[in-house]
């Protein structure tokens, strides 16, 4: 009797078990199907499975949801279950991870073995006494570090070749330093270092100052966009005083003043090391004895500012930025320009704040404020000055540069036939940039050939767009539905401006409109911009409660929520990041991703790591402008969105957001992925013979297949559909 009782206890436990399953099961789906989008829900097909089945489903979605597919694949593997119509939409996901991941290992290394291979002949043929060899070696050697393991980048620091690449890369750096030309040095040798040797501080710092000396030298040379007196009008010892009583009572820190007072006369020093090297005929030369009073008068100021026993304040401070130009006026015969050696004090010092806190002088205001609003009349292109290149990074859908031909990667040589190398990126927007209807000649060089041609082109209002899909129509239509057979919407936002909300919002009602069941949300490579319209794109998302809250140092916290009306569907959304993805974009990722509402999965890289909020004040004075940092970001559960900046400086990398999975891309892998994205978003060429004019446009599944981090983030939703009890297209 006690044996049968004990047994039928434990038949009732079983049966309690089963019978709680089934009314969760069927809880869930009443749910899913009395939710109807009227009221911002959505309606989903969903699927019957057994218990059993369930419980394997969700043991495995959770460990997919983590990044551990290998572990959702044995938990499939180990179980003994039925070939449910979940299970076999689970497996297709799990063998399409497994054949991404085979695909991306092959790739790789085959392009090692191709790297290592030329290696090999550039051994029988490179000559290292001119730049080019030089850079061809570096070239090869950086390569084939993206793609080594540990032991094979330990055996390519000790190759022979590269040893003695380093050597000669290092004399000819010399060389160009001997002569003044420090982003020549930074060029040839030193930017391919610190990049072979990632964890060397001090060829970091090096390569840094090599950097500052370059700005320093381009600060106090005419440009043909501004004379160095038209760049210094208006700059007065009292804005910066001034900048210093904003900072005082409100940055977000306490101010570390003998941080600040030794980074503004190591700028000094820099500056000097420039002046020693100009031309006779410079008049801002500086003759050896004044460059040996100049420094013993610095070092003297540094030794009583370290010596100090107390911590140093504003005034001490202010007192440290008057010796500075009290020395300048005394140690010389004819002193440098005081605005001179405000503006150079300036720049060192707001560096020991943070990378963000910055004074734009009133020559610089228009370009700052031109980039803020993000509409100005060019031709609708960005670019970036790399080793002393300016190339284009990206070409505007619709604008005169898109319609002209010109592609992101193109090398910009000459603007009216002025040489783009030796001027400076503010010179090269202001030459480019001009009034409506104007004309501007472009010479542009392709990336992968030699051969230059003209581009002339016809400056028009530019309004930057913010809200993309995954590729144009030939009409230059978006498409958003990135998988139409299990309604899957994919939508790009790559800034956050006034208008980006309302354009998000529209296109999200129209991909509902499609019967939308899961949404990618691509923030990769998003700067930011404005938090209102970032936060406003999270309230579409979640229902009640704290979007973000900003902490300054003084005052009251400001706390931003959630607003019931007009929140949308809760269907599963993957957002995706990298390592550019700043500001108010991974503030957005942080609150979709926070523990508080789950309402998102991040997939990628972790995100830049900004994490602090920007005031703008022109309270400065003379036309000037402070931008400076004075709060820093907490997600809805609390925790703080840490700086980059912040956390090196703690030796720390625990910054920005960290993904919930993780997706590193290769070099070739970006390389691909902007190719297919350009060809997407290319509405129409004009003026162009060669192959752009009839460029195809890829597929959904050719997309993907050029995105590694999409295609894993769309095994992701899927996954995250699965579990939620979606049926998935057999064949999608």
């Amino acid at each position: 009797m006690l044996q049968f009782s004990n047994d039928k206890q434990r038949w009732l436990q079983v049966v309690w078990v089963i019978v709680t399953v089934f009314l969760a099961v069927g809880c869930d789906c009443a749910k899913a199907f009395a939710e109807s989008s009227p009221s911002g829900e959505y309606l989903m097909r969903v699927t019957r499975e057994s218990p059993g089945d369930n419980l394997v489903i969700n043991r495995a979605c959770e460990k997919i949801l983590r990044g551990d597919f290998e572990g959702a694949e044995n938990i499939v593997n180990r179980s003994v279950v039925s070939n449910s119509q979940g299970l076999r939409a689970l497996g297709k996901v799990l063998d399409e991870y497994t054949a991404i991941k085979a695909r991306r290992k092959a790739l790789q290394d085959k392009v090692y073995q191709t790297q290592l291979n030329e290696l090999k002949e550039l051994r029988q043929q490179v000559s290292l006494d001119d730049v080019d060899g030089i850079g061809k070696v570096f070239s090869i050697a950086l390569k084939i570090s993206e793609y080594a393991n540990k032991e094979q980048k330990q055996a390519l620091l000790r190759d022979p070749l590269l040893t003695r690449t380093i050597q000669k890369a290092k004399a000819r750096a010399a060389e160009f330093e001997a002569k003044g030309e420090w982003l020549d040095a930074y060029t040839i040798c030193y930017s391919k270092l610190m990049r072979i040797y990632q964890d060397n501080e001090a060829c970091s710092d090096y390569a840094e100052q090599l950097l500052e000396k370059a700005d320093i030298l381009e600060s106090i040379q005419d440009s043909p966009c501004e004379t160095c007196k038209e760049r210094y009008a208006g700059i007065k010892k009292q804005v910066f005083i001034n900048a210093v009583d904003i900072l005082d009572s409100s940055y977000v820190d306490i101010i570390d003043y003998r941080r600040m007072s030794i980074k503004g006369i190591d700028r000094c020093k820099l500056l000097a090391e420039v002046m020693i090297k100009l031309g006779v005929d410079n008049e801002y030369k500086m003759t050896n004895a004044q460059y040996a009073a100049w420094l013993v008068a610095l070092k003297k100021i540094v030794t009583e500012t370290n010596q100090s026993q107390t911590d140093l304040g504003k005034d001490e401070f202010l007192g440290v930025f008057d010796k500075v130009l009290a020395i300048n006026e005394s140690s010389r015969g004819t002193a440098l320009p005081a605005a001179l050696l405000i503006v150079q004090f300036a720049k060192g010092a707001m560096s020991g704040l943070d990378p963000y806190t910055v004074i734009y002088w009133p020559s610089q205001v228009q370009a700052f404020e031109k980039a803020v609003t993000n509409q100005f009349s060019g031709i609708g292109i960005r670019f970036s000055k790399e080793e002393g290149l300016t190339k284009v990074v990206s070409v505007l859908p619709g604008t005169p540069a898109h319609k002209s031909g010109i592609q992101t990667g193109d090398i910009i040589k000459a603007v009216d036939g002025l040489e783009t190398k030796n001027i400076s990126s503010d010179c090269a927007v202001k030459r480019i940039t001009g009034p409506e209807g104007t004309k501007v000649t472009l010479t542009i060089r392709p990336s992968n050939e030699d051969k230059t041609r003209a581009v002339t082109l016809d400056r028009a209002r530019i309004i930057v767009p913010s809200v993309h899909g995954w590729r144009q129509t030939e009409t230059g239509k978006w498409l958003y539905m990135v998988d139409s057979a299990d309604k899957i919407g994919y939508v790009r936002v790559s800034t956050f401006t006034s208008r980006t909300a309302d354009d998000f919002e529209s296109v999200l009602c129209q991909l509902e409109e499609n019967e939308l069941r899961g949404l990618i949300l691509d923030l990769r490579s998003n700067p930011g911009g404005l938090l209102t319209s970032a936060v406003e794109i999270a309230d579409k998302f979640i229902r009640e409660g704290l979007i973000v809250r900003t902490q300054p140092r003084f005052g009251m916290s400001t706390y931003i929520s959630a607003h019931q009306e007009g929140t949308h569907g809760d269907y599963p959304v993957v957002v995706l990041i990298n390592s550019f993805t700043a500001s108010a974009s991974e503030i957005l990722a942080g609150v979709l991703q926070d523990h508080k509402y789950k309402r998102a999965f991040l997939v990628g890289q972790r995100s830049y790591g900004k994490g602090s909020v920007q005031s703008i004040t022109s309270y400065c004075g003379s036309g000037a402008q402070l931008k400076y940092t004075m709060a820093y970001y907490h997600l809805p559960s609390g925790h703080r969105v840490e700086s980059r900046d912040s956390m090196e400086k703690l030796g720390r990398t625990d910054w920005g957001i960290l993904p919930n999975i993780s997706v590193e891309l290769r070099s070739d892998e970006l390389q691909k992925m902007a190719n297919v994205r350009k060809a997407n978003e290319f509405a129409e060429t004009i003026g162009r013979d060669d192959a752009l004019s009839g460029m195809n446009r890829y597929s959904h599944r050719e997309t993907v297949g050029a995105d590694p981090q999409l295609a894993i983030g769309l095994l992701v939703l899927k996954s995250k559909m699965i579990q939620a009890g979606h049926e998935l297209a057999e064949a999608s």
